[in-house]
């Protein structure tokens, strides 16, 4: 990733949280971009933030903890290889 990519994402990043009133969210940026490639190459384009989304609502549902969103994560990436 470019650095330029990379910074406009650390301030996207930064800016959607803080408008969301998030101040620490327990997973990385880089967690949610692997999971939304694997969604688009696996299926088709557009299942990228159909998955991250549906992934993030999961975890939300089920507490919301560094754990929940990683084991959300995983189950969605074991969706997206059948």
């Amino acid at each position: 990733m470019s650095e330029d990519v990379d910074a406009a994402l650390d301030r996207w990043w930064s800016t959607l949280a803080e408008a969301l009133g998030l101040a620490d969210v327990p997973v990385g940026r880089d967690a949610i971009l692997g999971l939304a490639g694997e969604a688009a190459h696996a299926v088709v384009r557009p299942a990228a933030p159909i998955t991250t989304f549906l992934a993030g609502y999961a975890a939300g549902l089920a507490g919301g903890s560094a754990e929940e969103i990683a084991a959300a994560i995983e189950r969605a990436r074991a969706a997206t290889r059948g």
